[in-house]
Parts: structure tokens; sequence; C-alpha cells
């Protein structure tokens, strides 16, 4: 067979023609065999990037070092994310700051508090997607549900076994990965303790390193301590926007420790501050659910339109009863009236 020459499109193509039952049969084989099968046809070809095919089309890797976008993150928060200036602003910079961060002191811990439909779980999703293309179906990710996981009260010392198992075998599988802890506000006092060492200070535990994981917790405990904070800015005739992340944290910080039903009494990691940032979630009002019913039916493929917006956030109940200033649901019912109206 006579030599191939020459490095122009037609080349290259060829050459990938050529590799591409080679590939096919890599995909057959044992991870080391494949991986040098795919290595031989990348450096033969010029034309296949090992890492970026093995791990983009054939499984899903842990990449520590994949460039994380931070201009995508910012424009999904601003874009998406309505009525919640605290938390576009805290998440995007602890987030990016802790990506950017090539040698953290510890894992980054954010515990996200509010009323219901406020965008706590919302939130925790764009995070995910920007971290993994999967997002929340990326096996790097792991959502603890309280009344799912954890539903006995007699059971909390096998609860904090398993905890520990699962987040010491997952990390030690991927530096990055992603647990999130939903219900706070019912998990059972003392359980989350379990995972105080690895939110710690520590370079290692046992041979593993937790400092590059991210632990999210959400709740809504804490929603009526915001929720009366922004009431009191309206009485003074304040912007909701002029409010800033020190006027909440610290009431809700001491509030969350206090109350026993926030998965956090008497918790260890506030004690110790381990929590990086409690975020708190602002309760929506008449202007923020309109946007979440337009976003709805563009999400839908619909065209805007601005009369049904106004006609289903008038469906929704709001509070206090004399201001009927703040949406009782936020967005959660969004979909469920406007599928009425369509």
């Amino acid at each position: 067979m006579a030599a191939i020459r020459g490095s122009g499109p037609g080349t290259r193509l060829l050459f990938s023609l050529l590799a591409l039952p080679l590939l096919q049969v890599a995909v057959c084989l044992e991870p080391i065999t494949m991986g040098i099968t795919i290595a031989a046809v990348s450096a033969f070809t010029g034309y296949v990037s090992f890492p970026d095919f093995y791990c983009g089309r054939l499984v899903e890797c842990c990449r520590v070092d994949k460039p994380f976008n931070n201009t995508a993150l910012q424009n999904d928060l601003k874009e998406k994310l309505f009525g919640q200036h605290l938390a576009q602003e805290v998440i995007f910079r602890a987030v990016t700051g802790f990506i950017s961060n090539e040698n953290p002191k510890k894992p980054l811990a954010l515990s996200l508090h509010g009323w219901t439909g406020t965008g706590k779980n919302f939130v925790s999703k764009i995070i995910v997607e920007n971290l993994y293309d999967l997002g929340m179906q990326s096996k790097f990710v792991h959502l603890f549900v309280s009344t799912v996981h954890f539903p006995h009260n007699s059971l909390i010392p096998l609860y904090k076994d398993q905890l520990q198992s699962w987040i010491r075998g997952n990390t030690s599988s991927c530096a990055r990965s992603v647990f999130i802890f939903d219900e706070m506000d019912k998990m059972h006092p003392g359980l989350i303790d379990a995972i105080k060492p690895f939110l710690d200070y520590y370079e290692h535990i046992d041979g593993v390193s937790y400092r590059k994981a991210i632990f999210i917790f959400l709740s809504n405990a804490g929603g009526e301590l915001i929720n009366r904070r922004v009431l009191e800015f309206w009485k003074e005739g304040k912007r909701r926007e002029d409010l800033e992340l020190k006027d909440v944290e610290n009431v809700l910080s001491v509030g969350l420790f206090n109350n026993i039903n926030s998965g956090f009494w008497h918790s260890s990691l506030i004690e110790k501050n381990l929590i990086d940032y409690f975020v708190p979630f602002l309760p929506l009002e008449f202007v923020h659910v309109k946007k979440c019913v337009l976003a709805e039916m563009r999400h839908r493929g619909y065209e805007e339109d601005k009369d049904l917006a106004h006609q289903v956030a008038k469906e929704m109940t709001y509070s206090p009863k004399e201001e009927r200033l703040f949406s009782d649901k936020g967005c959660k019912t969004v979909p469920a009236k406007l599928s009425l109206h369509l």
C-alpha cells in the first residue's frame, strides 16, 4: 500500500475514515486496551483527542482540570433566576472562586434558605449543569432527600454510618463530587454532624482529600426570618435590591442553630464555622412571578403573552394578608397554573 502523504483537510478526513474501524473495535475492549487503542489511533491521525473522545463520548469522566466557564454560570444565574440578587452574587463569587482555586483549604459548603418556590433547587441544578454536562444525572452529583433517605428517627446511627460511607466512597472516585442535601428542615437533629470531618480543614482523611468537593444544603428553615427582614425593608421605603448579605446572614445562622426544626440545631457545622455561606432566598413578588410565567411559556415553546402572564400571576396567593406582597408558593405552582390556561 502506497504511503499516504499530506496534511490537508482531505488527508485528515481519510485518516479519520481509516481509524474509524479501530475506534469501533476499541469500544468493545476493556478500559486499558481501549485506552491504548484510542491513544494509538490518536497518534496516527492527529485527529482524535484521547481525553475528549474517551470522556466525552464513551464514558463520563471526573476531570478536575476541565476549564470552568465563569461567564456561562453568571449568565444562567442572571437570566434564569428571578428576584434573587443576593443569591446571584454570592453563589457566582463562591463557586467561581472555589473552582479557580487549585488548592482550596476545605470543601465548599453552601446553605440555601428561603420559602418554597424561591429557587433553591433551581440554583443547585444551575450549579451542577455548569460543572457537568449531564447535570443532575451525572454520577458525580449525589442528591439526598431527608424524607426519602433518612425517614426513621430510630435508625440515625445507621444513617450516619451510611452517609460517611457514601461520601467517602464517592469522593475517592471523584474529588469534585457534589453532594446536595434537600429538605434539611426535615432532617433529624444531629444527623448532619456525621459529615463534619469531611467539611473541616483536613488535608487528608485515611488517604482521601475532600477539599475539592462541594456540599449544598437546601432548607425552608429561616424563610420567616428572611421574609420579615425584607418586609421591614419595604416598610422603611427601601428597595429589596438594597438588601445586603450582612443584613440577613448572621441572624439566619443564629436562627438555624437554635431552631430544632432546621436540621442544623446545635450543629457542629455552624458552631465550627464550616458552612461558608448562608444564602438567603428572598420571597418573590408579583413582578417576579410574572417573569416565571413568561419563562415557562418559552420553555414550552409558546410565544410570550404578557397579558396571560399577568392573569396567571394574579391567581397566586400572596401574604401578609394586608399587603399581599409575597407569593406564598413562589413560582413553584406556576407550571400547573399555566397549564389550566393553555
